[in-house]
């Protein structure tokens, strides 16, 4: 069968050319047929099997001198995924390549990786490449035996051949095969249009795949020991999923990390709160900082987080990082492994003894003080990590503006102090309010006085800093500014003032505090001192641009990362648009009845009713307005409730800033005469005309305007509405599945109207999977929620939290969204205060690149009432935040870090050492 084998006589055409018949049976495929003509041939065009490393294994001597040589190659690939963006696209070709390669594979390979790299990165002399590859999806070239190609020689004349060989060594030698060639200028020109066909419609082999595939012939295993701690985290993440699979840690969150590194080196201990904007990787930068902290020794991780997104962070870690985790369970007393094992515990003690380095913990064990969180206490940690750190605050009321630290909060100050590493984050928008963060700061200043200074800092007293960061106030007397210069007193690296002050006063880097006087200073250093406190950058003094805040708080936009084209811009299309679909909108609201017009107005006359009993009834009416604008079922649910003197609150759905105090829920339950005639004209108006103009509009965007092919997710603040309608929808689309994705034990699954109850993580996978395409969700039940599989959104109600619908559209506007575009539908009942509110934040939405990114935080009360003013009041609010900027201007150049990416690190750490290290569980020496 190996025996070499001379040419066999080609069969003649009488139009010339001929056909030959080649078996491996009768001799070595490689000797007798593809060497021979391929040596000393001007250009080979070939259809091959699947790109590998071996495509070339046989003849890339002979390619050598080949000027052109064109393979097209089956990707594996959806027609969906091929035609995708360039970034999804290349991420999956990526994931296909490192699917068929191993630690084994990659060493004994070596060699013919060499050699591949350099076939592919040749050129010829026009600066063109001289081997060139696209690849196709498996829909449109399944290649299960159509492989072909054409060998053309210098003076033209070509053969064709086709058969079922590939290219590797043992499918030209070793393995059964039959080729037949047809040199007949009809066989040539048929196999040469079936080829450009193909090559019409693939897409050209990513960069990124050459370059790994240079990587792997250069690449060599080293431990942490051997590589300066700048250099781990490259090392530990190379050849972790993500980057196996064709992603990467985008550049601002490989600066985070490394900023961390920073702040470990220079304190001695990184306290930083991120505030990146939602949708750009938050969990991931915090995430890849425990790792390379934990691998640097430096102690046990503990990250604290919603029980909602206790499993995400699991997950996302070991299938992103491929970092093994423990998630405590407060009901078993027990651990959960990576896998989903529970690994039993002797009781509430052995939380402090996490089987792996990494523990993760519900927030909701400090929220209601269980015994865990004394014990928790008595450890400590390497890093703690508070994710959705906005719940650690005050509880601030009428004649308390101070409040009380709630008992998240006042865990993390204690838990601070006996932690060498802490981060905050939190996707919430840091607005203008500077006093907001300060009980953040306060957490990460515990144990650290590099933070806020020492106890009696000036920095410590919450309104002055406040006005002096907002520009409320300037510094320009030197004995001032000597005092917040001193304690503390920032790092030399951070101006050239503070270096000059460090050298005059013979204060080691190590230190950030000094006693000495401002008269101690050089007369140089005192004339920097006077230069700096006089002058402004980009409209800002000098303390508004050198401060805890500033240095400390991180936070990174989205349409700074679009500017710099580190993130495709990803575009908002708002519906409806103005004067479209008459028949259903007016302007941009929802037509109405004459019967949701009376209840609207009953509910006017409801709280007028009320008013004369209690004062405070105008929270109550918003918070009713609110819901019936959000749909009848809700109208209708809410009034029941009154009449049966229920709750209105809904722990488990209602967003923070919607519950009401316990005085006013007494208030309402208590319902006279007069009040509850109103309650009944409003269920019996609403109830009257049962078919809500909302659910048409849904209906009709999902199925008329195609949204339903795109994926959809439909939001709202109430479970009440949510469920309506998907109920709705799951009666009208029978074989839809719909998707609810609500408060604990309400999420589930309506198909055909029939209900299971499902767990949120596995109707996020479902969605990720792209199994299911309709999810309907509440506000409440969103943190964490990641869904850019999912190509629309409709807003069924208006939230006055603009930064929730920031939060929403946020779900969908992520990176790996494989859209350029996503539509947005928004939802409100013409002649409604929604329709008001939505009027004016209109033209701040149309901005489609920065969805809100200049809208307050919340929308205060007299802003609503006083809805003529409400634009005037609007531009005051987008001025005064232009001009505290000082976050943006101090992290804008952190975004894209110098040097090369970590996808090109060539120095590895073992995959399986960074799983032993990391599998290393809490011991006593933690304690």
């Amino acid at each position: 069968m190996n025996a070499p084998l001379l040419p066999p006589s080609p069969t003649p055409f009488s139009s010339g050319g001929g056909l030959a018949r080649f078996s491996s049976r009768l001799g070595r495929l490689n000797h007798v047929f593809l060497r021979q003509h391929l040596r000393g041939a001007r250009e080979y065009i070939r259809i091959a099997g699947y790109f590998r490393s071996s495509i070339f294994e046989l003849v890339d001597e002979d390619i050598d001198g080949i000027e052109k040589v064109r393979i097209v190659c089956n990707s594996d690939l959806d027609p969906g995924d091929i035609q995708a963006a360039q970034i999804a696209r290349d991420e999956l070709l990526k994931e296909r390549w490192n699917a068929g390669d191993d630690g084994v594979d990659s060493l004994l390979r070596r060699p013919r990786y060499k050699r591949l790299y350099e076939l592919l990165k040749a050129k010829r002399p026009d600066g063109t490449l001289r081997v060139e590859i696209k690849v196709v999806s498996r829909t449109d070239a399944p290649f299960l035996h159509g492989k072909a190609g054409v060998i053309r020689q210098p003076g033209g004349q070509a053969t064709a051949f086709m058969g079922s060989m590939n290219e590797t060594r043992e499918g030209w030698s070793s393995n059964y095969e039959i080729v037949w060639e047809d040199s007949s200028p009809e066989g040539v020109t048929w196999v040469e249009r079936e080829f450009e066909h193909l090559w019409s419609i693939g897409k050209p082999l990513p960069d990124a795949i050459v370059e790994e595939i240079g990587r792997q012939a250069r690449k060599r295993q080293v431990s942490v020991s051997e590589l300066p701690d700048e250099e781990v985290p490259a090392a530990a993440l190379v050849e972790a999923p993500i980057y196996r699979t064709g992603q990467e840690l985008k550049p601002w969150q490989r600066a985070f990390i490394a900023m961390v590194l920073e702040h470990r080196r220079l304190y001695g201990s990184a306290r930083l709160l991120l505030a990146d904007e939602v949708g750009v990787g938050k969990t991931l930068s915090l995430a890849g900082a425990a790792l390379v902290t934990a691998l640097l020794d430096d102690g046990p991780v503990l990250i604290l987080c919603p029980a909602t997104l206790r499993n995400q962070w699991q997950v996302e870690m070991l299938n992103t990082l491929g970092i093994p985790s423990g998630v405590w369970l407060s009901t078993e007393k027990a651990w959960q492994g990576p896998d989903g094992n529970i690994i039993k515990a002797g009781g509430v003690q052995d939380i402090t003894r996490c089987p792996y380095r990494i523990a993760i913990v519900s927030t909701g064990l400090i929220v209601h003080d269980a015994p865990e969180a004394q014990a928790l206490l008595s450890t400590r940690l390497g890093m703690l990590i508070l994710d959705e750190a906005h719940r650690a605050r005050r509880s601030r009321g009428i004649g308390d503006p101070d409040g009380r630290p709630t008992n998240l909060l006042s865990f993390m100050q204690r838990m601070a102090e006996r932690s060498r590493h802490v981060l905050l984050g939190t996707a919430t928008p840091i607005q203008t309010e500077v006093s907001d963060l300060w009980d953040l700061l306060d957490v990460l200043s515990r144990g650290a006085d590099h933070v806020l200074g020492q106890h009696a800092s000036w920095w410590r007293r919450v309104d002055d800093a406040t006005a002096l960061i907002k520009g409320e106030q300037r510094v320009s007397d030197e004995a001032q500014g000597w005092t917040l210069l001193r304690n503390p007193l920032p790092p030399g690296r951070e101006d050239l003032l503070f270096d000059y002050i460090r050298s005059d006063l013979d204060v080691d880097d190590a230190s950030f505090f000094t006693s000495r006087s401002v008269t101690d200073l050089s007369g140089m250093t005192r004339d920097l001192l006077g230069d700096r406190l006089d002058e402004e950058v980009s409209g800002l003094s000098f303390f508004q641009r050198h401060n805890p805040v500033s240095r400390f708080v991180v936070l990174r936009r989205r349409k700074t990362l679009e500017d710099r084209k580190l993130l495709p811009r990803i575009a908002v299309d708002i519906w409806p648009a103005e004067g479209s679909l008459g028949h259903m909108f007016d302007g941009r609201a929802v037509r109405t009845t004459h019967e949701f017009d009376e209840a609207y107005r009953t509910v006017e006359a409801f709280t007028t009713a009320l008013r004369q009993r209690k004062k405070g009834a105008g929270f109550m009416r918003d918070l009713l307005r609110q819901r019936i604008c959000s749909s009848y079922a809700a109208g209708i649910s809410t009034a029941e409730k009154l009449l049966a003197g229920l709750s209105l609150v809904d722990a488990a759905e209602d967003a923070d800033d919607a519950r009401l105090s316990p005085q006013a829920e007494a208030d309402l339950q208590a319902v006279v005469a007069q009040e509850r005639t109103h309650l009944l004209t409003i269920i019996e108006a609403l109830r009257a005309r049962p078919a809500d103009p909302k659910f048409e509009a849904v209906r009709h965007f999902l199925i008329e305007e195609g949204w339903l092919n795109e994926g959809c997710i439909i939001f709202s603040q109430y479970y009440d509405t949510a469920r309506w309608v998907g109920e709705g929808l799951s009666g009208h689309r029978q074989t839809e599945p719909v998707a609810i994705y609500a408060g604990l034990g309400r999420s589930g699954l309506l198909l055909g109207g029939e209900w299971r109850e499902v767990e949120r993580d596995q109707i996020k996978a479902a969605v990720k999977d792209k199994k299911i395409r309709l999810v309907v969700a509440t506000d409440a039940a969103c943190e964490g929620l990641n869904l850019q599989t999912l190509g629309t959104l409709i807003n069924i109600d208006l939230p006055w939290n603009p930064s929730r619908l920031e939060q929403r559209i946020g779900r969908i506007k992520r990176y790996g969204q494989r859209r350029d575009r996503v539509d947005m539908l928004n939802l409100v009942y013409h002649g409604t205060i929604d329709e008001k509110i939505y009027d004016r934040l209109s033209s701040r939405m149309r901005d489609r690149y920065d969805i809100l990114g200049g809208l307050p935080d919340v929308l205060d009360d007299d802003w609503i009432d006083d809805i003529e003013n409400f634009e005037a009041r609007m531009k005051e609010f987008i001025e005064r935040r232009r001009k505290a900027n000082a976050i943006d201007l101090k992290w804008e150049n952190t975004v894209d870090p110098d040097g090369p990416g970590w996808e090109a690190c060539e120095k590895v750490l073992a995959r399986s050492d960074v799983i032993k290290r990391m599998s290393q569980g809490w011991s006593v020496r933690d304690r």
